[in-house]
C-alpha cells in the first residue's frame, strides 16, 4: 500500500480525534510522532518511550516528554487498502496510548488491542 506521509499523519490525527476527550485530558507530558521506519532490526508498528503514568512518582519532574512513535512504512506494508490503514493506525494509536497509562501488552491483547 502506498500513501503520502501527509495523508498518513492525517489518519493518525483522525485516530487521536476518536480517543475520548476525558482520556486525552489525562495524558501528561507525551508527544505523538510519525516516523517512517522503526530502529534497525525492530519489527514494530508503534512504540511508547517514556515513563508510564503508573510509574511516575514524587520525583518525576524536569524530564523530556514521553514519545509515542507510529511507524508509517511497516503499517503500510501490512495493509492492502486505505480502510485497512485507518483501522491499523487506530489500533496502534490506542495500543501505544494504553502503554502511557501503564497497560501492558498481555492485557492489551486480552482486550483485543494487540
Amino acid at each position: 500500500m502506498e500513501m503520502s506521509r501527509e495523508r498518513f499523519e492525517e489518519l493518525v490525527g483522525e485516530a487521536l480525534d476518536e480517543v475520548p476527550e476525558e482520556l486525552l485530558g489525562l495524558m501528561s507530558n507525551v508527544v505523538i510522532l510519525v516516523e517512517d521506519e522503526p530502529p534497525p532490526g525492530e519489527d514494530l508498528l508503534g512504540v511508547y518511550e517514556g515513563h508510564a503514568l503508573t510509574d511516575r512518582g514524587w520525583d518525576y519532574s524536569g524530564v523530556l516528554p514521553d514519545r509515542i512513535l507510529i511507524y508509517r512504512n511497516p503499517i503500510l506494508e501490512l495493509c492492502d487498502t486505505e480502510e485497512d490503514v485507518v483501522d491499523e493506525v487506530a489500533v496502534t494509536v490506542v495500543h501505544e496510548i494504553a502503554h502511557h497509562f501503564g497497560i501492558d501488552d498481555a492485557r492489551l491483547h486480552a482486550l483485543g488491542w494487540g
